[in-house]
């Protein structure tokens, strides 16, 4: 499959949920355009994705919503390599439950990795962009931030979220060269994906999605690159739906 290619040589990329799926392929991805990566998940694997890319990569095993942690790991790295050009928000959990039987923990924990999490790195990561002068910084969020899904209210709702902070973000930080914009997928075929919409109930799913079927992590990590490349300096604030068209139905 051919790939879209940008030069990141010399950038430092932070990655979070960099241990598979999405986080995965993109880390890989930036490694190939050249850049320095801080690869960020809950799972000790992380450990073995940063050190097959090479050894100058980073890698922290750790939990986003733990303000400490974040604020520790961000100036780890601002003392290792000087600076962060990129930020992507891409570690996420998704479970399944009926609205009036959803337990007030599951919600919680919903909250704490897809809204906390990004709000924390975000503004750990965006202080230093700021008094740089540059940045560029996608959140995921996902088709869910943008219509309701049958099980996925605590997902939804944290996505909405997601896209309330992106665009708070690029307007005030737009002005100091920093850009916030958000992906938004439609399923992507990643464990997780698989795991929420298996069987039957994906194959409503894809009927549903104008071109038949669910994307894949190369697509959505097509679409990230650019929006972290120095190319989209002119996007901000945008929420980039890459959903084969289910949201426009």
């Amino acid at each position: 499959m051919r790939q879209l290619h940008f030069d990141f040589s010399g950038s430092v990329v932070l990655i979070t949920g960099a241990a598979n799926g999405i986080g995965k392929q993109l880390a890989e991805r930036f490694a190939a355009g050249g850049a320095h990566l801080v690869l960020v998940d809950k799972s000790e694997m992380v450990e073995a994705v940063a050190h097959a890319l090479g050894a100058t990569h980073l890698a922290a095993v750790l939990d986003i919503s733990d303000e400490s942690a974040v604020e520790a790991l961000v100036a780890q790295a601002i003392e290792r390599f000087g600076h962060i050009d990129v930020l992507i928000n891409n570690a996420g959990i998704g479970p399944l439950a009926p609205a009036e039987s959803m337990e007030a923990t599951l919600w919680d924990a919903t909250q704490a990795v897809n809204l906390r999490g990004v709000f924390l790195c975000c503004r750990a990561v965006g202080r230093r962009m700021r008094e740089r002068g540059y940045g560029r910084i996608v959140n995921l969020a996902s088709q869910a931030a943008s219509v309701g899904l049958e099980g996925h209210l605590a997902y939804c709702a944290s996505k909405s979220g997601v896209l309330g902070l992106t665009r708070t973000l690029a307007l005030e930080w737009g002005p100091h060269g920093v850009t916030t914009n958000a992906v938004s997928p439609t399923v992507v075929d990643t464990e997780l994906g698989r795991y929420g919409w298996a069987g039957e109930k994906g194959e409503r799913m894809k009927a549903l999605i104008p071109t038949r079927r669910f994307a894949t992590p190369d697509e959505i990590a097509d679409s990230i690159l650019f929006l972290a490349s120095r190319e989209s300096a002119m996007i901000n604030g945008a929420d980039l739906r890459v959903d084969g068209g289910y949201t426009a139905c």
